[in-house]
């Protein structure tokens, strides 16, 4: 049975309200902190695609009201489920920007549990745009994406992935430095920037490393790099890995 629902964040940032409106309403800028690859037409009944991989979803821009207001939503499916954004920027008299996001729609029978996972995404989302526009202003990244899409094995799947990053096991806070030894890429040294059940980030001096389990165990690599990469060499190779060390 499907459940339509209504999801608010609301976030302080440093930035200003125009670097904050390039981050959430350009496609590099989105590039920088989100999921995937993103292209976003600047006009109201323009197109957004999201590609993850070779798989694009697209959305129509139902706002667009620079550099204040911006909102789109995805086609409906045939059972009734359907996704809609919108991102409120503004901009504060001593300085600095509030965002606010409302993510709204219809979920699937799952609802609940995939609530919750995109409750907890956003957090670790949004603080990847503080991360972004504190760490790297006017700067864009290039999008890294891999994922293993579903569970499988008797070991827990963030237990895998600890290993295969070359993790003792130990906990890691946030502010501590790590150094990630992933099998036939570069090692990853930097700071732990974010870390909760199921999230862990890593700021580099030239990234943004992110790792997350998602539902039914699924792992997600989404990485922001700001250096100058072969996107496609970069992202095929963190899949390999991530496949190789789950096979």
């Amino acid at each position: 049975m499907t459940h339509r629902f209504e999801l608010r964040k609301q976030i302080e940032l440093k930035a200003g309200a125009e670097q904050v409106w390039q981050a959430v309403a350009t496609g590099r800028g989105v590039d920088s902190w989100f999921m995937g690859r993103n292209e976003i037409e600047p006009r109201l009944g323009g197109v957004t695609r999201q590609w993850f991989g070779g798989f694009p979803v697209e959305a129509s821009v139902t706002a667009w009201e620079p550099p204040r207001r911006f909102a789109h939503r995805s086609q409906q499916g045939d059972d009734g489920t359907f996704m809609a954004f919108e991102y409120l920027v503004e901009a504060r008299d001593q300085g600095g920007t509030v965002l606010r996001l409302v993510q709204s729609g219809v979920l699937g029978d799952n609802w609940e549990a995939e609530y919750d996972a995109l409750s907890r995404g956003w957090d670790m989302y949004l603080h990847t745009l503080d991360q972004y526009l504190t760490h790297f202003p006017g700067r864009t990244a290039v999008p890294v994406f891999a994922a293993r899409p579903h569970g499988g094995g008797d070991e827990p799947a963030w237990t895998v992935l600890d290993r295969g990053l070359g993790l003792s096991g130990e906990p890691i806070a946030e502010g501590d430095r790590v150094r990630l030894t992933p099998d036939g890429l570069p090692p990853v040294e930097g700071i732990a920037d974010y870390v909760a059940p199921d999230f862990l980030g890593i700021r580099t001096p030239d990234a943004l490393y992110r790792f997350v389990q998602g539902m039914n165990q699924t792992i997600v690599v989404q990485h922001h790099v700001f250096a100058d990469v072969d996107a496609k060499e970069t992202e095929q190779a963190w899949q390999n890995w991530l496949t190789k060390l789950f096979a």
